[in-house]
């Protein structure tokens, strides 16, 4: 019976995956909020004469705090020293205070023709807020994926990892193609409000999982999930990560590919209108096919690892498929809006392929008392290339060179017909700069697979044992 008792859960394929189930949902409330915005970039042109390189500005905060006072790092370590439960309520909160923050600061009239820092009120506000939330869907981040390493090690874990990731995109999906509608009924501020709302709701389920944590420890005790004193996180461990030349091979993937995916679905609704003719309204609707792609392959992938392997593999063609996307898009006279939504769903494939097997190698990589911190430095290395610096790379690069003029029209705000000034857009300079961003992932994913030839980490053999 105790023997039956230390099995009830880890070993119960119902629990594994209703506890996967659980997290991601909480992750699939902080994709919709870390997306929501990328929409509203006309409208926040158009009714809040933000520029692009406002709108860089603020999409870039999203790092903020993780980069610059090295929150990511820190949070790492204290889900390695207090475990998922503490550092998942932790995020949690942030997520929906930050969100709160910045719905305030985009909705409020009171910050009109103010400053602070030398920055435009309601921008810098909404900022900080986006950059609490940030702290805080990073720290859930890192923890969901903890968690999955805690309940699928030696199981179909790659495959969980797959289905948490397809389940987190969901929200993204759902930010793409409602965000601009439900402005456009209402307020620009409204999706914003929705998120926030989704996030409370998170928050609610990821308090149910707790319940199921200090059961999954109760019921097994002998170190599989970390109770093991001689498993215990030791700050020596971070420097025992960084000396590790695979470790820093698939960081810098991670941040190269994310940084052809993130920043640019920030900008895809802006770009389907400008490049492709596509309506304002339904601009998030082609980007919105990403994470489609993503639910549907991401698993199949990560199933094909769990049971083939050739993760290294994998990860190449992903990045190839990410800069022949961003070819696509550089090439001026390729306009027409039916070669958008191909080389959206190619990408999809691309988006599919290597997290599907990046994030399940990182355990052949590094101990498993060092994940927390591991997967927190790869995050890190993210939030400062393709959370930070691209988006607002990008946003400068628009405002400096890819202005092809301005066109006023008349539309309806408020009740009231106003003059709204748009501005015209080339984007082959930015989608020129993405290709460069996968060109680089192939190059470090190739020798992160000669890396593994040479230590055996076994990131080519299956993980389904």
């Amino acid at each position: 019976m105790v023997e039956a008792l230390k099995k009830s859960l880890r070993d119960s394929a119902a629990a594994r995956w209703t506890a996967m189930a659980v997290v991601s949902f909480s992750m699939l409330c902080g994709y919709f909020v870390a997306d929501v915005a990328a929409p509203l970039k006309p409208l926040l042109e158009q009714q809040l004469h933000w520029t692009s390189a406002q709108y860089g500005f603020f999409t870039s905060s999203y790092g903020w705090f993780n980069v610059f006072l090295g929150m990511l790092v820190i949070g790492g370590v204290i889900l390695d020293k207090k475990g998922p439960r503490f550092a998942g309520m932790l995020a949690t909160i942030l997520m929906v205070l930050g969100c709160g923050l910045k719905w305030w600061a985009i909705s409020t009239h009171s910050l009109d023709g103010q400053t602070l820092f030398g920055v435009n009120a309601q921008v810098m506000l909404a900022s900080i807020g986006f950059a609490t939330f940030g702290m805080g869907i990073e720290l859930c981040g890192i923890t969901a994926t903890k968690i999955i390493v805690k309940w699928f090690k030696g199981y179909e874990i790659a495959l969980a990892m797959g289905l948490q990731v397809a389940i987190a995109r969901i929200g993204t999906s759902l930010a793409l193609n409602l965000s601009s509608p439900i402005a456009e009924s209402f307020k620009v501020s409204t999706p914003i409000l929705v998120g926030t709302v989704l996030l409370c709701v998170g928050l609610v389920a990821f308090i149910f999982y707790l319940s199921m944590d200090r059961k999954l420890d109760a019921s097994d005790p002998s170190g599989v999930t970390g109770a093991n004193p001689e498993d215990a996180f030791r700050f020596s461990d971070i420097f025992s990560i960084l000396s590790n030349k695979g470790f820093w091979y698939i960081a810098i993937l991670c941040a190269l590919f994310y940084s052809g995916v993130f920043p640019f679905l920030k900008y895809a609704p802006d770009l389907m209108v400008q490049k492709f003719g596509v309506s304002q309204k339904l601009s998030g609707i082609i980007p919105g096919l990403l994470p489609f792609g993503a639910m549907l392959l991401t698993p199949t992938f990560g199933r094909l690892y769990d049971k083939k392997g050739k993760g290294a593999t994998i990860m190449i063609m992903g990045s190839f498929l990410i800069m022949t996307v961003h070819i696509i898009f550089t090439v001026p006279f390729l306009n027409h809006w039916l070669i958008a939504l191909f080389a959206m769903l190619l990408l999809g494939v691309g988006f599919s392929l290597v997290p599907s097997a990046m994030w399940p190698s990182v355990p052949k990589l590094i101990p498993e008392r060092q994940l927390g911190t591991a997967y927190a430095l790869i995050f890190f290395l993210q939030n400062l290339v393709a959370l930070m610096f691209a988006p607002w790379f990008i946003g400068y690069v628009l405002d400096k060179w890819c202005i092809t003029g301005k066109t006023v029209i008349q539309k309806m705000i408020d009740g009231k017909l106003q003059d709204v000034t748009l501005t015209n857009y080339n984007y082959m300079i930015p989608m020129a700069v993405f290709t460069c961003f996968g060109v680089l992932a192939i190059v470090f994913s190739m020798l992160l697979k000669a890396e593994d030839k040479a230590k055996g980490y076994g990131l080519e053999q299956p993980n389904q044992k």
